[in-house]
């Protein structure tokens, strides 16, 4: 008889708990008292607007490149806007991409930078991306990098597989 009672007050938690989590969910944001629709608007509005900095390039393809030898570009970019933002966050789409960015607040009118490398560590083709978040924006800038990695002339090419 404990355990039932037991059992049912652990079920009578658990969907207080569902409930209370299915309500939070589906509550509607609301606008502070004084804060018109339109500045609400207005903000939601900024944060889905693409970024207003000037990037010098977005792509960058390095050609043929060596094997066993890494490779960088600096991307660079003007903030055209007029306030002074910041990178957020930088992120590679693989492991074989290393990546440096101006992390000191970037005044209007001056020049930051985002430098990636590649560890061209397996011969082929490669096209790689790096992410890039700013301050001034949710919309995040995507950078590429392509090439094709070469075999070192040191190295033999992989037998054909003929017997004799």
């Amino acid at each position: 008889m404990k355990s039932l009672k037991l059992s049912l007050f652990a079920a009578a938690g658990a969907f207080m708990l569902t409930v209370a989590a299915q309500a939070q969910s589906v509550a509607k944001p609301t606008i502070k008292t004084g804060t018109s629709v339109a500045a609400a608007a207005s903000t939601e509005e900024k944060n889905t607007q693409p970024s207003k900095i000037s990037w010098k390039e977005d792509s960058y393809n390095f050609g043929d490149i060596e094997k066993g030898k890494p490779v960088s570009h600096e991307f660079t970019f003007k903030n055209t806007t007029d306030q002074t933002i910041l990178i957020t966050n930088v992120k590679a789409s693989c492991g074989c991409t290393a990546t440096n960015y101006t992390k000191t607040p970037i005044k209007p009118g001056e020049t930051g930078n985002v430098t990636a490398t590649y560890n061209a560590h397996s011969v082929g083709s490669f096209n790689k991306t790096v992410t890039v978040t700013t301050s001034d924006s949710d919309v995040k800038k995507v950078l590429i990098i392509k090439g094709k990695v070469l075999t070192p002339e040191n190295e033999e090419a992989p037998a054909t597989g003929t017997k004799s």
